[in-house]
């Protein structure tokens, strides 16, 4: 299903390939805390170039420049702004790097889970974020948490690559979101570390 014209600067045709200026990834990094402040305040569907532009002090052609979307933009900052990259996580074990990794998220679980509920519920009434999301942020989070299955399998704790891996992001982000839902508190790093042993592990073992 095609989805809804997307958000373009000016002049620009889906058809014309948009040359990026180098860009610092000190200057990249401040313009994604830019998206991800008004994200919080004003929320997805309020967020426009114009209050980034403003928030971050540049242009609005600077920002079509470095990101063709609204969308692609909210993603990358997404991703920017993940707590820990599952591929520098490497502790010598599979349950290690897992608790390693849901420590990282504990740790900005309450700062974190109202902003990624919110996108998640942007992306059902917006198609072209849906889209982006998927195509970006999802198989990020896919790639890089393959890569500690597949150091498993290397040191043979996993015969092979399991089933469940293909649902291993739904599985930790979803305990993130929705015990606040469940339980009314955040997910701490207790709680995390008993999902991990009690759900995603014995997931991974035994599909």
């Amino acid at each position: 299903m095609p989805g809804r014209p997307v958000d373009r600067f000016p002049g620009q045709t889906s058809d014309v390939r948009i040359r990026r200026p180098r860009m610092t990834p000190e200057r990249e990094r401040e313009l994604l805390e830019a998206v991800l402040g008004v994200l919080r305040e004003a929320g997805y569907g309020a967020l426009s170039m114009d209050l980034v532009a403003t928030r971050a002090r540049c242009s609005k052609a600077t920002l079509y420049r470095q990101w063709h979307s609204k969308a692609e933009m909210v993603a990358a900052a997404m991703i920017a702004n993940r707590p820990v990259d599952p591929e520098a996580v490497d502790t010598g074990s599979l349950r290690g790097d897992l608790l390693a990794l849901v420590e990282a998220l504990s740790a900005t679980a309450e700062k974190d889970t109202a902003l990624i509920a919110a996108i998640h519920h942007a992306a059902l009434t917006d198609e072209d974020l849906a889209a982006t999301l998927h195509t970006s942020l999802a198989e990020y989070e896919f790639t890089h948490l393959s890569v500690l299955l597949d150091r498993a399998v290397e040191r043979g704790e996993l015969q092979r690559l399991p089933g469940a891996a293909e649902f291993l992001p739904q599985l930790l982000f979803g305990a993130v979101v929705t015990r606040p839902l469940t339980e009314g508190s955040f997910a701490d790093s207790t709680y995390l570390a008993r999902f991990v042993d009690l759900v995603v592990l014995p997931a991974l073992r035994h599909s």
